[in-house]
């Protein structure tokens, strides 16, 4: 009976607008917020407000993400309040050097956060605004500082450990890692490719279409898959087994967008090709039923046995039947065979440095010139505003678009203003004590479960909770004025406003800088690469860090238009064969027996190479010099630095790219 009752109210609440998968866990997480403001109250904490901030902040739908955030949170946390009584004693009420010093913090966390990613980069950016909060609630009283920091610090982990209370008994421990199962079919079809290609080496098996379709399936899934690694080990290895299967099959599929008249001169023989062809058939079947990958890296490993001598493709299926290994044993919680281990692609993940220096001087002087405006006015709500601004200039510099996303976080801030003064002029005057004022919040918060489940104001839903806590500070008796709170809550909105204009006007953030900054990155690779040659094991690492660039890359010019993003792919693999051809010069130069002229050209092409971005076309005739001197006793050598002239030639907007 209670369970068909549930079920109609959800009903009615989705004909309402409600988001109804979301609307039962944000009502849960309100009811938390709730609890955590009592607890924090009882406790005697001056800022129980803080506790339920800290509990939506700590809210996640799975319980390793729960844990995994809440642990980060503890430890910006705990960072932030050290250096924001630090700040608070070395300003002692100055409050110029207040506003340097935060603008300095604010930079370096922002700029930290960014070379980071998920939950610690969360971590390093609380410990940012952290600090903020402590410096700038009670700036004038620097007497007070400790009490405020220890009370930062308490009612944090009075919120977390609220959350986790609440969360544990209601939250989901996870599933099969969403995209999984897409990343399995891309590979079936991939087997079939390479199935098709041992029969016809000659004929192209993929098109720079469809390379260009899997490779933004690969990088929506991939760009997902962080929050699926937190909360164990278990979980940790199960995403770097998915990555290391996409970096497989990328290089599988650079394999098959290469020269093919370079395959064609490595052919298989009949009987040795049918083998092939039959065997990853079978493996292709076997990963699109879905089942464990065990039989289908038996078939793989038979097909493998079959091709060898044909190029790169034995190292290829390896790569391909390896990465399925570990995928089975981290499902089966057994530890993966050392030599496997040992030749499993690394995963490198790309760091974005242009992006996370420009959002460190972003940061910077978005903090000092707000807090100067702040310094001339001496304005009461200067505080508040820095304050806002010191969430808004950190926690959205990794966003895509910070600019679209402050409309919802001002809208959001400004419903949040409403119902914290609703709160206080509607229902405080009635408050005989303290414990009535807490009391009092709970339907408040709860209006603000209902905006963040409700389809029209969920965006901006977190921004309103977090507000109305933010500006619910329970003290009796309340004697406040309508129009000091009414100020103090247009400066917070204030906060998304100048963040709104830092991001607008101080080096913006957008889709065609990220896509320049990435491009910028892949070739000074290739120029230091040709500077000095590297170890074997450090170009493994350069192509897998070039694979997820390439995932990012491909993702990115998606949004400016699919042919944007299928040329983004031929640039990236373009990189690639440069890379390869540089390593080949290298080896090359180091060989005694090439001298004379073919010597000097190799050497020649790897100087131009150096300057690859300052000069593509440059080094075209040294390429083609140094392979019409090695044509006679390096003919594949030969091919393949005649092959990369032509990719320079062809994609020089690519090499030429600079930040």
């Amino acid at each position: 009976m209670l369970s068909q009752c549930y079920q109609s109210l959800l009903a009615r609440a989705g004909q309402w607008g409600f988001d109804t998968t979301k609307l039962p866990h944000n009502l849960r997480t309100a009811l938390a917020a709730f609890l955590a403001v009592l607890i924090a109250w009882a406790l005697g904490l001056q800022h129980p407000q803080w506790a339920g901030m800290t509990v939506w902040a700590a809210a996640q739908p799975l319980r390793g993400q729960m844990l995994e955030k809440s642990l980060f949170r503890i430890t910006g946390t705990m960072i932030g309040t050290v250096a924001g009584v630090a700040l608070v004693l070395v300003a002692h009420g100055d409050i110029l050097w207040l506003v340097t010093g935060l603008a300095v913090w604010m930079g370096i966390c922002a700029g930290l956060g960014n070379l980071q990613r998920g939950f610690a980069s969360y971590g390093t950016m609380l410990a940012g605004y952290s600090a903020a909060m402590v410096a700038l609630l009670d700036w004038a009283h620097p007497e007070n500082v400790y009490t405020l920091g220890w009370d930062r610090l308490f009612t944090a982990l009075t919120g977390v450990f609220t959350a986790l209370l609440v969360g544990w008994l209601f939250t989901a421990k996870g599933t099969r890692i969403p995209g999984d199962s897409k990343i399995r079919h891309l590979c079936a079809r991939l087997l079939r490719d390479l199935a098709q290609a041992a029969i016809q080496p000659d004929v192209p098996q993929i098109s720079a279409k469809v390379l260009a379709e899997r490779l933004s399936l690969m990088g929506a899934i991939e760009e997902g898959l962080e929050p699926h690694a937190a909360g164990s080990q278990r979980s940790r290895e199960a995403v770097r087994a998915l990555r290391r299967l996409i970096n497989a099959q990328i290089y599988a599929m650079a394999w098959m967008r290469d020269s093919t008249n370079r395959r064609s001169e490595l052919r298989l023989a009949p009987e040795q090709a049918k083998i092939v062809s039959e065997s990853l058939e079978q493996a292709a079947q076997m990963l699109e039923a879905d089942t464990t990958p065990g039989d289908a890296v038996q078939a793989i490993a038979r097909a493998r046995a079959a091709c060898e001598g044909w190029g790169s493709a034995p190292e290829m299926l390896a790569n391909i039947g390896y990465a399925l290994q570990a995928q089975l044993v981290t499902q089966a919680q057994v530890p993966l065979p050392d030599n496997h281990r040992s030749r499993q692609l690394p995963v490198v993940l790309h760091s974005d440095w242009v992006g996370a220096r420009r959002a460190m001087l972003r940061a910077f002087s978005a903090m000092f010139l707000v807090g100067m405006i702040w310094v001339v006015t001496g304005w009461s709500g200067g505080a508040y505003m820095l304050l806002g601004l010191s969430v808004m200039i950190t926690v959205f510099s990794s966003f895509d678009n910070p600019v679209f996303t402050m409309r919802f976080v001002t809208l959001g801030q400004a419903f949040g203003v409403l119902v914290a003064l609703g709160c206080q002029w509607l229902a405080w005057p009635f408050a005989h004590s303290q414990f009535q004022m807490v009391l009092m919040m709970l339907p408040f918060i709860m209006i603000g479960g209902l905006l963040f489940s409700h389809r029209r104001t969920m965006l901006s839903g977190y921004d309103c909770n977090m507000v109305l806590l933010l500006l619910l500070s329970p003290h009796y008796p309340h004697v406040d004025t309508f129009g000091h709170s009414l100020a103090m809550g247009l400066a917070v909105i204030t906060g998304p406003l100048a963040g709104w204009a830092a991001y607008r006007f101080i080096l913006p953030i957008t889709v065609q800088g990220r896509l320049q900054g990435l491009r910028a990155m892949m070739v000074h690779e290739l120029q230091d690469m040709a500077a000095a040659a590297v170890p074997a094991h450090d170009v493994r690492v350069w192509r897998a860090r070039l694979y997820h660039r390439l995932l990012r890359l491909v993702r990115n010019s998606e949004k400016v238009s699919s042919h944007e993003a299928a040329q983004a792919a031929e640039n990236a693999l373009a990189a690639l064969r440069v890379g390869h051809a540089i390593q080949t010069l290298h080896k090359l130069a180091d060989e005694s027996a090439v001298v004379d002229g073919a010597g000097r050209c190799v050497r020649t092409a790897l100087k131009r190479l150096e300057r690859l971005q300052a000069a593509p076309l440059q080094s075209v005739p040294a390429l083609r010099g140094a392979a019409k001197r090695l044509k006679a006793t390096r003919p594949q050598q030969a091919m393949q630095l005649a092959q990369v002239a032509v990719d320079i030639e062809q994609h020089q907007a690519f090499f030429a790219s600079h930040t």
